[in-house]
């Protein structure tokens, strides 16, 4: 179900960021990213995201959040937040819907940018980044955990961080990496995006995903942990 309130709120809070930001996005170059594992989209610019499970299947669907990420970190991270948490200067992007209503405004703002008063707040991207890397950015956006849920596994998921790092660090005795994934997915499992999205990319997904009983694992999955829980606070 749509819900127009969510890109009325968006749209308000680029002209109140705008009136209160004037540089924003406008002396960014974007940067380019690089989209080799997806599948091609194609020269017509599509209007719904093609890169969701239901549609592209789960491996695909993985692929686009992990470079999506890394194409949200280069070029939009710097005014929409870390980890997509608006600080306030440009609009909080987890709202926006992940269906077609939501796709076409965000594909919108990605192609033409978005000026006022004849003053850039954010670049073009279209032609420089291209619908692959669009798609990604988006696929990556829409799947952003709710921040207040994810808080509510916080001293959990800390202590389990540290579980991980005595792990990575040889103090392996007594390790159970089934039990952790599966109480890590657990944790994935109730936490809902903001954007409607099914599966929420949150640190405990991600870090369930990295376990595979050995020191390397073990010690990704701690610094993804320390990572996103910082950015959660």
């Amino acid at each position: 179900m749509t819900h127009p309130f969510k890109i009325a709120g968006l749209a308000a809070g680029a002209v109140i960021a705008a009136a209160t930001f004037v540089s924003a996005h406008g002396d960014v170059k974007p940067q380019a990213v690089d989209t080799a594992g997806l599948p091609e989209t194609g020269d017509e610019w599509l209007i719904e995201n093609p890169y969701r499970a239901e549609t592209a299947g789960e491996e695909v669907w993985l692929k686009a959040v992990e470079i999506g990420a890394s194409g949200y970190n280069q070029n939009c991270a710097r005014c929409h937040g870390l980890e997509v948490v608006s600080g306030g200067l440009a609009p909080d992007l987890r709202f926006l819907e992940a269906e077609e209503y939501g796709d076409e405004w965000y594909m919108e703002r990605f192609r033409e940018g978005y000026t006022q008063n004849g003053i850039t707040k954010m670049p073009a991207f279209g032609e420089l980044l291209g619908q692959d890397a669009a798609w990604a950015i988006r696929t990556y956006i829409e799947t952003r955990p709710d921040g207040d849920a994810m808080e509510e596994y916080a001293d959990e998921l800390k202590a389990m961080r540290d579980q991980l790092q005595m792990y990575a660090e040889g103090d392996a005795e007594g390790a159970d990496p089934d039990a952790l994934k599966s109480r890590l997915s657990e944790i994935a499992g109730s936490i809902e995006t903001l954007s409607g999205a099914p599966v929420a990319d949150s640190v405990a997904f991600r870090a369930a995903n990295l376990i595979d009983g050995t020191q390397a694992r073990y010690k990704s999955a701690a610094e993804t942990l320390t990572i996103g829980l910082s950015a959660a606070q």
